[in-house]
C-alpha cells in the first residue's frame, strides 16, 4: 500500500511540475508579445505568433486573421501611431488574472497598460486587459489569438 501513494505522489508531483513550467512558458512567450512591441521590433513580435492569428485592437482595421496578422498589426499599428502623433509606444504587463494550460492550448488574461506620447505630450491608458490564446507546436508556445479592450 506504501508503495502505492508513493507512486500516486511521484506522478501528481511530476503532473504540478509540467502544468508549472507548460504555465511559465507560456507567459514567457506574451511577455516576449510585450517586450517586442515595445522595442518596435515586428520581427520579433511575428515570432510570438502561430502561422495563422486573428488579433482585435481598437484602431483601424480593428480586426486581423491569418497568416502574417502579427505583421500586418504591427505595420498598422505603426501607420495609425505616426498618424495620429504617436511615439514610445509602451505596454506594461501586470500579474496574470488567468494562466489556464489545457494539453496543447493556453488561455491567458493579464491585466495590462500603454503608455505613449502624443505630439510629445505623455498620456497613459491604464486598466487595459491583454487576453491570449496561444497553442504549443513544435516551436513552442505561439499565440494564435489576442485582444486588447481599450480600457
Amino acid at each position: 500500500m506504501h508503495k502505492v501513494f508513493l507512486g500516486l505522489a511521484v506522478v501528481v508531483s511530476a503532473a504540478a511540475a509540467t502544468a508549472a513550467s507548460d504555465q511559465s512558458d507560456v507567459m514567457a512567450t506574451v511577455t516576449r508579445f510585450a517586450d517586442s512591441f515595445n522595442k518596435g521590433d515586428t520581427a520579433a513580435v511575428a515570432a510570438t505568433c502561430a502561422g495563422e492569428t486573428s488579433i482585435l485592437d481598437e484602431f483601424p482595421p480593428h480586426e486581423w486573421h491569418g497568416a502574417g496578422a502579427c505583421s500586418r498589426w504591427m505595420n498598422d499599428y505603426n501607420a495609425d501611431a505616426e498618424k495620429n502623433g504617436i511615439t514610445d509606444g509602451a505596454v506594461t504587463l501586470d500579474k496574470p488574472t488567468h494562466v489556464d494550460v489545457s494539453a496543447d492550448r493556453a488561455y491567458v488574461v493579464v491585466p495590462a497598460n500603454y503608455s505613449f506620447k502624443q505630439r510629445g505630450k505623455p498620456v497613459k491608458e491604464t486598466g487595459s486587459i491583454l487576453t491570449v490564446v496561444l497553442k504549443k507546436g513544435e516551436g513552442g508556445w505561439r499565440m494564435i489569438g489576442w485582444s486588447w479592450p481599450k480600457h
